[in-house]
C-alpha cells in the first residue's frame, strides 16, 4: 500500500484523497521488461494501465502482419483504449508493448464506473487522456496523408526525442521501418541523407539528433 500511495501522490497529486485511497486499495503494481507484450489485439481487457515509469508503445497491425506505430503512453498517463473497452465490453483493436523497462499501476476495469461517478479529478483525467490520444492519432493521420516519407521520418524522430528527453535514440533502422510501415532500405537511405545534411549522426543501433 505504501509504495502505491507514494506513486499516486507523485504522479497524480491533483487526485482527491478518496480517489487515491480507492486506487491504492484496488491497484496492483506491475513491471514489464522491454519488449514485453502488454495488450494484444482481440483481447478482452481486465485492467486499465497507469504508467508510473518507462513507456508503453501502442501500435496497430495490418492484415499481413505489418505494424504501424500510433503513440506512447508516458508516465502519468493511462491507456484510453482500455476506458473504451471497459465502457462497451469490447475487445482491444490495438496492441501494446513495453518500449523500455516499465512500471505501471493496473486498475481493475470494474471500478472505473464508480470512479467516474464519484471523483471529478478522475473524470477530467479520463477526458484529458481521450483528448491527448485523439490529438496523437490526428497528428499521425495528417503525417501519413499529407507528408512524404522523409518528413514523416523527421517528425517521428523528433517525437521520439521529446518522449525520451534525449537526443540520442536507441533505435535500429528496422524498428523505425516497422513503426512507419516502410522498408529498412528506405529508412537507411533517408537517414543517410539526414546525416549528410547534418541533421543526425548515425551510430550502430543509435541515432543522435543534431
Amino acid at each position: 500500500m505504501d509504495k502505491k500511495i507514494e506513486l499516486i501522490n507523485q504522479l497524480f497529486p491533483h487526485f482527491e484523497d478518496g480517489l487515491k485511497q480507492q486506487l491504492a486499495s484496488h491497484a496492483i503494481v506491475k513491471t514489464f521488461k522491454a519488449n514485453d507484450m502488454v495488450m494484444e489485439s482481440g483481447q478482452y481487457l481486465k485492467w486499465t494501465v497507469l504508467v508510473t515509469s518507462g513507456r508503453i508503445k501502442i501500435y496497430t497491425t495490418g492484415e499481413e502482419g505489418e505494424e504501424y506505430f500510433m503513440y506512447f503512453i508516458e508516465p502519468g498517463q493511462a491507456c484510453a483504449m482500455s476506458f473504451i473497452c471497459a465502457a462497451r465490453n469490447k475487445k482491444s483493436e490495438l496492441e501494446a508493448i513495453a518500449a523500455e523497462d516499465t512500471e505501471a499501476l493496473l486498475i481493475p476495469l470494474e471500478i472505473l464506473d464508480k470512479l467516474m461517478q464519484s471523483y471529478k479529478s478522475w473524470y477530467y483525467f479520463v477526458l484529458e487522456n481521450y483528448r491527448a490520444r485523439f490529438q496523437e492519432l490526428l497528428d499521425t493521420m495528417r503525417s501519413v496523408a499529407f507528408h512524404k516519407m522523409d518528413e514523416r521520418l523527421e517528425y517521428y524522430l523528433i517525437k521520439q526525442k521529446n518522449a525520451t528527453s534525449n537526443n540520442e535514440l536507441q533505435l535500429t533502422h528496422e524498428q523505425i521501418a516497422n513503426d512507419l510501415n516502410t522498408s529498412r532500405v528506405v529508412i537507411s537511405r533517408l537517414l543517410k541523407q539526414m546525416e549528410n545534411n547534418k541533421k543526425v549522426k548515425l551510430h550502430r543501433n543509435a541515432i543522435v539528433l543534431l
